[in-house]
């Protein structure tokens, strides 16, 4: 019979993949995570679901997994979920750094000098589109190579966070089906290939 459950349909996607498949996070990744914005976000934080590869010498420690987070304001509550790629690897060596799709009020509070965000002149569909921001300018824009703004150019509405080994991979509120998990596999990949590549 053909996997049915969410958690059936990733065990074969990992397999696919040669990727490693727990259901729940017995592996303690959600405290390698505590850094990052989005997992700073509510209450009731779970992350299930998780594919992970290992190369030698920590060269690379990927994982994909589903997080949900819930924020209560009075008598409601939300609960968010989304898929995310986290890789950790010592060929990273990145700035801290936060990129998020770029809105009106982004632009509004970069007017009134409230915010800065970091653009790049010969890339104007990427700064148009990603709202970018570091403490250590310098440092980031010597990390982000041509290819990666280039790509990100075109791929929309994607969220970056990253810091040191760390990097993270998302699309805010986005549970890809299980379908979609071996393409975001690929981009996932791809963006830290690129960084690699600029390693300082």
């Amino acid at each position: 019979m053909p996997p049915t459950s969410r958690a059936e349909q990733l065990a074969r996607v990992a397999f696919d993949l040669n990727m490693d498949f727990q259901p729940k996070d017995d592996w303690g990744v959600l405290n390698l995570l505590k850094d990052f914005r989005l997992f700073q976000q509510g209450g009731r934080k779970r992350i299930e679901h998780i594919m992970r590869q290992r190369g030698d010498m920590l060269e690379m420690d990927v994982r994909i997994f589903d997080y949900r987070y819930t924020i209560s304001s009075g008598k409601s509550s939300k609960t968010f979920k989304q898929t995310v790629f986290f890789m950790q690897s010592k060929k990273l060596g990145l700035p801290q750094f936060l990129m998020r799709p770029e809105h009106f009020f982004h632009k509004v509070g970069e007017w009134l000098n409230l915010t800065r965000d970091i653009d790049f002149e010969a890339f104007p569909a990427f700064s148009d589109q990603y709202w970018l921001q570091s403490e250590d300018e310098d440092y980031l824009r010597a990390s982000l190579s041509p290819p990666f703004l280039h790509f990100f150019s075109i791929e929309k509405d994607w969220r970056l966070e990253g810091v040191n080994y760390f990097l993270i991979f998302y699309r805010k509120e986005k549970l890809l089906p299980p379908a979609q998990i071996k393409e975001f596999y690929r981009k996932g990949m791809k963006v830290c290939e690129m960084l690699y590549q600029n390693e300082l």
